[in-house]
């Protein structure tokens, strides 16, 4: 098993993760000061980072595209733990970025002293 396949699969939701977190956080502080440029600093630094993330898993996906996507092959070795891994790692790690770029278009919209 490779770590190409775990950063986009499990660290990619923390960031997100991490990152709501954090964004939460900053808002009474943003809301004072009248300044949101942190908030997107913070978003664009996560953005970043979970795109590198979906990046290094396609590239891990597309490395296994030609594995057979059966268990019913002749090989020595059952490569489909390791393909279905590495689509699944992109697939998280894609939809992580688009959760990130999702926040970050709320923070766009909405100012952060926004009461409802």
């Amino acid at each position: 098993m490779r770590i190409k396949s775990w950063l986009g699969l499990v660290v990619a939701p923390v960031v997100v993760l991490a990152t709501q977190g954090i964004l939460y956080s900053m808002v009474t502080p943003a809301c004072g000061a009248q300044m949101r440029l942190h908030m997107h600093l913070v978003a664009a630094v996560a953005l970043v980072i979970v795109a590198i993330f979906a990046v290094v898993a396609f590239s891990e996906c597309s490395l296994r595209r030609g594995e057979p996507a059966s268990p019913d092959h002749d090989g020595a070795e059952a490569p489909v733990p390791r393909r279905f891994l590495s689509d699944m790692a992109a697939a998280v790690s894609g939809i992580s970025c688009l959760v990130i770029v999702g926040m970050w278009f709320a923070m766009w919209v909405l100012g952060p002293c926004e009461i409802y």
